[in-house]
Order: structure tokens, then sequence, then C-alpha cells
């Protein structure tokens, strides 16, 4: 029996797309885009998300520039921002006379659902035909971002997101096997080393292969140097400044 359906389809062709034309997207389709992300599963649905659309130019360019020089943020048809917001949920506190306490689980559920609400709208976007990629590189500078884009107390930017018609055809690329995230009823380590070895084949091929950017290198070596290139140790203290995990 096959479960194939244009659904699943859809998800598993899914690119990063970093180059785009010129054409613009419709307001009236960037609002549907928002309302089914917003039909994503929301925890107790306290809808703890906002979207900055940034459009100037300037804006842009600075917040391109903090996140590495990706360019594509100054060239997408839309550029958003994600954040956590906890305002909203403060007001409903404030309203019966409690006073924000920055629980970790409450900025948990913050950034769980703003990451639900971007994959939604990009699955929706992708349905008809525009690309896009998350920009975690916002998180290199945070507090400029958030100084750029105005952003109060109990927000923060949690990554960004760019929309437009593609303008390139990449590959899709291999993920983990089922059999090396899928556990049951425990977790099994032993498999660990094979399973590593095993993908970091994988993606040495295909980074070899590929049309474009071709490049010598494994999956494991690419994380370690992402995970711990990347350390961003100042979004501790950054956060719980905002008023995000602070107990």
């Amino acid at each position: 029996m096959s479960y194939t359906n244009p659904t699943i389809e859809l998800l598993l062709k899914h690119r990063s797309i970093r180059r785009y034309t010129a054409e613009p997207i419709a307001t009236e389709l960037l609002e549907l885009l928002i309302r089914c992300g917003q039909a994503a599963p929301s925890s107790s649905f306290v809808q703890a998300y906002s979207i900055i659309r940034v459009l100037d130019p300037q804006k842009r360019a600075i917040i391109a520039e903090a996140a590495g020089d990706q360019v594509w943020i100054k060239q997408a048809a839309a550029f958003l921002v994600l954040c956590a917001d906890l305002t909203r949920v403060n007001y409903c506190g404030e309203l019966h006379q409690e006073a924000w306490q920055g629980y970790t689980e409450h900025s948990l559920v913050a950034t769980i659902d703003v990451a639900l609400l971007a994959q939604n709208m990009l699955t929706a976007a992708e349905s008809v035909g525009l690309g896009g990629v998350c920009i975690g590189g916002i998180r290199n500078n945070i507090a400029l971002v958030s100084e750029v884009l105005d952003l109060p107390a109990l927000v923060y930017p949690v990554f960004g997101l760019c929309l437009g018609w593609p303008d390139q055809d990449p590959a899709v690329k291999p993920r983990l096997p089922v059999s090396a995230i899928l556990h049951d009823d425990q977790y099994d380590t032993s498999r660990l080393p094979s399973v590593i070895q095993a993908y970091d084949q994988t993606m040495q091929d295909y980074y070899a292969a590929r049309a474009g950017n071709q490049r010598t290198s494994n999956w494991s070596t690419q994380t370690y140097q992402a995970i711990y290139g990347k350390c961003r140790e100042h979004m501790q203290a950054f956060l719980q400044a905002r008023g995000f995990f602070q107990r």
C-alpha cells in the first residue's frame, strides 16, 4: 500500500532557497501564510508569538550584516523576524494581579510556539511555489536586532524567515535515516557509531556530487563546526534580561 499524497511529497522535497526573483509576494498571500502558521498547535492555546515584517531596506541591511552577511535577507521578497512573545501572556497575568516570574516552562512554550508557527508558514509557502530559508544568524547579535526592531521586554527574536519566488533549484539534502532517530521503548546508544559513520559517507557523497557549492565534508564535521563554533555565549544573559528563563 502506498501512503504517498501531495502533502507528504511536498514535505519530503523541502529545500532551503536563498536566491529569489524580483517578483513580490502579494500582501493577501503573505497574510494567508501567517494564518496557516497560526493554525499550528499552540501549548494551552497561548499563541506566544509575534512577527515583524521588515520592509525598510536599511534595517534589512543591518540585520543581514549582523547575521553574517547573509545577502538573501536583503534580496528576499519578504523578510520576517519571528519572535517569542510573552507580552500578551503577561497582560493576562496582570488582569489577575499576578506578577511576571519568568519561568523556564513559559519561555519554552513561547519558543516552541514560534517554531511550529514557522514550519506551518514555510510549508504553506512551498505549497504555492514560494521558497524560503530560516535565519538563525540573527542571534549572532540579538541585542542589535532587537534594538533595530524596537522589541520590548518579554519579546525576543528566535530566527528570521526569508520568503520569495525561487531563482534556484537545489537538490534535497539526505536526512538521517529514520532508524537513526526512532527508538522503541528506550534509547539505544549502541548503534550511534555505525549510524554516524554511514551517514557521514552519505553526506560526503552528496556534497561532492551536487551541482553547486561542492565541497569535501561530512555531517559530523559540519555539525561539530556549526555547534561548537556558534556558542553565542551572550544569549543567556540577554534572554534573562528580557524576562525569559529566569527560574
